[in-house]
């Protein structure tokens, strides 16, 4: 029985099918590389930075991650979310071209055939897996562990992606030669033919066109360019940071200087004003233990960088901070040659920091921004900043950092 009899559009075909594979095949591997760098950007060998960090085979890619150029984590999770929206449109249109596939029977006749179909379980579950989690996570609207279902989702995706084009990469190029693009974008509703060639997507019974290939296309990539438009701002920021739609988080906070986005206030983790007042200390562990106030913190030598906070949500923003350096803070308690530093919050975060991110020349215990002192919301009265890390790792409202010699 041929799926394609309840199906009767008569732009549905081979051709169309592999142009939207086509741009899977470029965009997919961009965005499953994309997601392991930015997976590897939180040094998930450290316990406290991934709850499971037992990845077995998975984790054999995973390096320390780089603290130079500071951008490189912004850029990556800023491709990674933008692409990953942007292929949303294609990745729907390409189901709805094979749809008709869903429902032949019997639903294999060969090996390749039984393969292919095996391979679509993953991927298309995998792939409306990571396009719902991912977009949920943009506002925060799962209770799931994110990271570890994104990861493990995107291996499992991956799996039978790569099965799916091995089975079909040769029936693609044989599509995408049998039509000229350019001549289906010179071709109206109108000139809208059924295609020749079938593999069970083009249907016996074709109804009139009422949208052309060229309206298809139109659509998917005009839809597809809209949602970078509306995305790409959370990324870029300046005067697009106003057309971002999608950036739920881009609330400004605080005073001149302080005027830019936080994802969390003092008051949804629940800081208070005696936690933060002039009682608090900030505690150093090392080969001694010291407890230092804000003042103390003031009066040492400090450094200034511009580093971006970027997060895993797809936004960013580069500020200007001022703080101690952690390698002059090692040093005042005895570490000379830093191994790793742990970092607890107010809030009961607690972050590894590795020895190359403490060592940094931008690495810092920060306490003003844009040469004001930081705001509450955005972790007076000192957060860490670290060139290159993700937006949690630059814990704000800390409370003590353990610091640990290099072996």
């Amino acid at each position: 029985m041929n799926g394609s009899s309840a199906w009767r559009s008569p732009i549905r075909g081979p051709w169309l099918t592999s142009v939207f594979g086509l741009v899977l095949l470029v965009g997919v591997p961009v965005e499953f590389v994309t997601g392991l760098v930015s997976y590897a950007a939180y040094n998930p060998r450290f316990s406290t930075n991934d709850p499971n960090p037992a990845r077995g085979l998975f984790g054999l890619y995973l390096f320390d991650w780089l603290t130079s150029p500071s951008w490189v984590y912004r850029l990556t999770e800023g491709v990674h979310v933008m692409l990953g929206l942007a292929l949303v449109p294609v990745v729907l249109a390409k189901l709805w071209s094979v749809i008709p596939r869903l429902f032949t029977w019997p639903p294999w006749r060969s090996v390749a055939r039984l393969l292919e179909r095996l391979s679509l379980i993953l991927v298309v579950g995998g792939v409306l897996f990571e396009m719902t989690t991912g977009i949920l996570n943009i506002d925060y609207l799962t209770t799931i562990d994110f990271y570890s279902a994104h990861f493990f989702g995107a291996w499992a995706f991956i799996a039978g992606f790569v099965v799916h084009v091995c089975v079909k990469f040769g029936e693609m190029l044989c599509a995408l030669r049998s039509r000229s693009l350019r001549t289906e974008l010179r071709t109206g509703l109108e000139g809208t033919r059924p295609e020749d060639v079938d593999h069970g997507l083009v249907p016996p019974d074709p109804a009139a066109p009422t949208i052309s290939r060229r309206g298809v296309l139109a659509l998917v990539g005009g839809t597809s360019l809209v949602v970078c438009a509306v995305t790409a701002g959370e990324n870029v920021g300046g005067f697009m940071r106003r057309f971002a739609l999608l950036g739920t988080h881009y609330r400004s906070s605080g005073p001149a200087g302080n005027d830019f986005p936080v994802n969390h206030t003092a008051a949804g983790r629940q800081i208070t004003a005696a936690q933060t007042g002039p009682d608090w200390r900030l505690v150093l562990v090392g080969a001694r233990r010291l407890s230092v106030s804000r003042a103390q913190l003031t009066s040492m030598s400090m450094t200034t960088a511009n580093l971006p906070i970027a997060c895993t949500e797809g936004w960013s923003t580069t500020q200007a901070w001022t703080g101690v350096p952690l390698a002059a803070l090692a040093r005042l308690v005895g570490i000379d040659r830093p191994g790793r530093a742990q970092i607890e919050s107010l809030d009961s975060l607690t972050v590894t920091l590795s020895a190359a991110q403490v060592c940094s020349a931008g690495s810092m215990v920060a306490l003003r921004v844009n040469g004001a002192d930081l705001s509450l919301d955005h972790g007076f009265p000192a957060r860490v900043m670290v060139p290159a890390a993700p937006g949690t790792h630059n814990v704000k409202w800390i409370a003590r950092i353990e610091f640990s010699e290099a072996s």
